[in-house]
């Protein structure tokens, strides 16, 4: 995944050193099976409209990051692009419901079942009869064979990223017609839903070569109601063409064109008439709801005629005498203001062509605490840290501006609306200051312990070296360093920085909607970093106290130290556009953890590097980044929270769980939830691993991610999607009249 969104299917491999506790929990239990599933916490914003209405023709132009750089969603390096396509132009036997529960696809499937389970399990496919690939031939084992010999790990010659389930497979038939497909597991495997969704076509996953390069830039064979016509990486643009053999449901629109457009020029690209439906961040949502609100109403007004640029330079000029050359500085920033303001008005009429669609993302933001070194190793400080934080109120933080459902995630596993979903947070405890700071004095900090004297001989030596003039850069700095210590005369702090911006002041207080969390994540309030004006130990930005020096005036607890160290923890966020909101909730993070004597120290590292340099690898105690969620945890969700094992090097193999906690409890409750046929029991082991990974509080799930979406009035089925897979083949225009009124652009 990116910073706000791993893949799960995605395998990252990194090696780090892991120390963990054993896990106590008495009595854990998980919720009933059979219990009464909770809905999604909020529906699906698509502007649902019936095919009668929809015109036919048309091309949808969608915004995407990037145009992937592989078409073959089963490489380490496929995208959110990368499905997008395959989406559209290749089959899928599953397609996702409202509530993320996978329901059979007729367009490909008559039926799908298990007709055996001893003395092994068979699944027997029978395909539409209808179903064929874009060049003529018939869907049919050939193909399902190719994709399990590609994918089951047996040859190394193919670059696979996964193969969970498909190495479970131990033959593939053809069954009584060439329409039925009998596949027999050596092992039982409860996901087998998760099979062939994608399906490529034989000659893709035939020879490695095909599988690792020839698939890359082009696919000779598709079958979904688009097929792929075009990618322009040059232009940044991926061209899909109506599928002149799709026998299900004709599209509707003639193309979709997948065009790359950047987080941050997104308002620009949507107002310049470039593209037609695009996700977007909370402060562009904004724009275009105040848009719509002043729709037909002149946004410059003067004295009973529109105010430009010029008349209002013209009005000026007069007010303030003759002298323009003693006045021309200011002349001409007046002039490059108004001029901004013009633009500005003018985009905001062409932006009241849009609505913004919103929902909850399928992917929640969670708090990451790596316990493979450091005081994060220590259980019950990972749990203090848990214990500290109200989830409740960074939730309300980021979802309450946008009128989205505040409440907090309570599973690790899967989603409210999911089958697999209870709240299984009790097993850690809610937020509770007390208990974090009885947690943390068990584990021998406690405050106003004693600092190790060889930091404070350092910290002296580099105060020396960079003089008076030194000491004001590293106070006054406001991003050189990418570092902000919380905890260090943060009461002086705090309020020097709200005065050089009360802006961000009440951003930080929960008075401004820009909080909100996306893309994975939102961006940063005004790009930077800040560091205590006023520094009372002459040292630099997260030097330590000397000895005996009372705790910090903000804190509510004393500083805290053990064997010569202060308690602070790194927190390392990305620095790039679209970060700004997961900055936001960190600043929160770090002044709840302040409240119990655990300091912060923030790092801003560029967006490139904030994976595979820091997470990945382990360089970092806390994080923020957010993961999808599942139809099928027991197979996902396993190499994120997976024990970490000894590799062939002697070193330790994470898979994705980039936190380095794991329990061999965890993995045999994943390990029985995969092989057992029963959908109840295995939903029931899935929640009671869930509960023991919130007791080991390695990662803290915090909120449901929002999904905003600015979509043209006239779109229809399409825009904020929630669970459900996109149907490409109803998308389309509303035919003029079908709003009710005319439309304000014609129909595309």
């Amino acid at each position: 995944m990116t910073h706000d969104g791993v893949g799960l299917r995605a395998v990252m491999r990194s090696v780090a050193f892991l120390t963990a506790g054993a896990l106590a929990v008495p009595a854990l239990a998980a919720c009933s099976a059979d219990e009464e599933v909770a809905k999604p916490l909020a529906a699906q914003d698509i502007a649902p409209a019936t095919r009668d209405r929809i015109a036919d023709g048309g091309t949808l132009r969608w915004a995407v990051d990037a145009v992937p750089q592989t078409l073959n969603t089963f490489q380490a390096d496929a995208d959110a692009g990368t499905s997008r396509i395959a989406g559209a132009v290749l089959p899928s036997l599953y397609r996702l419901d409202s509530n993320g529960t996978p329901q059979l696809n007729p367009d490909y499937l008559e039926s799908a079942k298990i007709v055996e389970t001893e003395p092994k399990q068979v699944v027997l496919y029978k395909l539409n009869q209808q179903a064929v690939w874009s060049d003529g031939r018939e869907i049919g084992a050939a193909d399902f064979a190719a994709q399990w010999r590609a994918l089951s790990g047996k040859d190394s010659a193919y670059w696979t990223a996964r193969n969970a389930g498909y190495d479970r497979i131990e033959k593939i038939e053809r069954g009584k017609s060439n329409l039925e497909v009998r596949v027999t597991f050596s092992r039982p495997y409860a996901d087998w839903k998760s099979l062939f969704s994608p399906l490529y076509p034989k000659d893709v996953m035939g020879t490695a070569d095909a599988f690792n390069d020839g698939a890359r830039r082009k696919l000779q064979a598709t079958a979904g109601p688009f097929t792929l016509q075009t990618i322009d990486h040059k232009n940044g643009e991926v061209l899909l063409a109506r599928n002149p053999r799709w026998w299900g449901r004709p599209a509707k629109l003639s193309e979709i064109a997948l065009i790359a457009v950047p987080r941050d020029k997104r308002t620009e690209a949507l107002a310049a008439d470039k593209v037609d439906l695009a996700e977007i961040d909370p402060e562009e949502a904004g724009r275009i709801t105040l848009a719509a609100r002043d729709k037909g109403t002149a946004p410059l007004q003067g004295q009973g005629s529109v105010l430009t640029p010029a008349t209002a330079l013209r009005s000026w000029a007069v007010a303030h005498g003759s002298d323009e050359k003693a006045a021309s500085d200011e002349i001409k920033a007046r002039k490059q203001q108004l001029t901004a303001i013009a633009t500005y008005a003018r985009q905001q009429t062409s932006l009241s062509d849009f609505v913004v669609r919103k929902s909850l993302e399928p992917a929640y933001t969670q708090l990451a605490l790596n316990g493979s070194e450091g005081p994060l190793a220590d259980e019950r400080v990972r749990r203090a840290v848990a214990r500290a934080i109200n989830r409740d109120e960074l939730a309300k933080a980021v979802l309450g501006p946008l009128g989205l459902p505040a409440v907090p995630v309570g599973s690790h596993l899967a989603l409210s609306g999911q089958p697999d979903y209870a709240d299984n947070s009790g097993a850690l405890g809610g937020q509770d200051t007390k208990e974090a700071q009885a947690l943390l004095a068990d584990a021998g900090w406690v405050p106003g312990g004693p600092v190790n004297e060889q930091q404070q001989q350092q910290k002296k030596e580099k105060d020396k070296a960079a003089g008076p003039e030194g000491k004001k850069a590293d106070s006054d700095a406001d991003s050189d360093d990418g570092t902000f210590i919380v905890g260090e005369d943060d009461k002086n702090g705090e309020a020097d920085r709200d005065k050089k911006d009360p802006k961000d002041h009440a951003v930080k207080h929960g008075k401004n909607g820009k909080e909100h969390a996306d893309d994975e994540a939102g961006k940063h309030l005004d790009g930077r970093q800040y560091a205590p004006k006023d520094n009372r130990q002459g040292g630099a930005p997260g030097a330590y106290a000397p000895k005996g020096t009372a705790a910090p005036a903000g804190a509510a607890a004393g500083a805290l130290a053990k064997d010569g160290k202060a308690l602070t923890l790194r927190f390392v966020l990305p620095s790039g556009p679209g970060s700004d909101a997961l900055r936001t909730v960190a600043d929160q993070i770090s002044r709840m953890l302040e409240r119990i004597g655990i300091r912060t120290e923030t790092s801003r590292v560029p967006d490139d590097s904030y994976f595979k340099d820091h997470i990945a690898s382990g360089q970092y105690d806390l994080a923020l980044y957010s993961w999808p969620a599942s139809a099928f945890p027991a197979t996902d969700a396993r190499p994120i929270y997976a024990k970490p094992v000894p590799a062939a090097d002697g070193s330790l193999a994470v898979e994705q769980n980039y936190t380095r906690v794991g329990t061999d409890q965890v993995d045999q409750l994943f390990d029985q939830a995969i092989a057992t046929l029963d959908e109840d029991e295995s939903r029931s082991l899935v929640r009671k691993a869930d509960a023991r990974i919130w007791a080991a509080a390695g990662s803290i799930p915090l909120y449901q991610r929002p999904q905003l979406m600015a979509t043209r009035l006239t779109l229809a089925n399409a825009g904020a999607f929630g669970f459900q897979t996109p149907l490409y083949e109803d998308m389309g225009f509303l035919k003029k009249g079908a709003q009710g009124g005319t439309p304000t652009k014609k129909d595309r």
